[in-house]
């Protein structure tokens, strides 16, 4: 089942000009990821700081498998460089019985 994970996170004010490029850099590792089905990612339009990423993946199992290679020494990124504060992740089951 299809397993949705939006991420938000707020750039400190000091990387906002540099923060696309890195979100794009991290998100090309994070798209190429077994079980990848696709990356949305939004900026808030009263606040350009804040971002809110929305993941697709193919299974739960296959987003554990990406947060466990993350959270790894091999799967990190620049991104937590850049952010104000820990990031907030949501997953849910994507359902269409409703």
């Amino acid at each position: 089942m299809t397993v949705i994970s939006i991420l938000e996170f707020t750039v400190k004010a000091e990387a906002l000009e540099g923060a696309a490029a890195v979100v794009h850099d991290v998100l090309t590792a994070t798209r190429s990821r077994e079980g990848s089905l696709g990356i949305e990612v939004t900026v808030d339009v009263d606040d350009p700081a804040h971002y809110l990423v929305v993941e697709r993946w193919d299974s739960i199992e296959s987003d554990d498998a990406y947060r466990a290679w993350r959270a790894s020494p091999g799967g990190k990124s620049a991104l937590g460089d850049i952010l104000a504060g820990p990031p907030t992740l949501t997953r849910a089951l994507l359902t269409d019985t409703l």
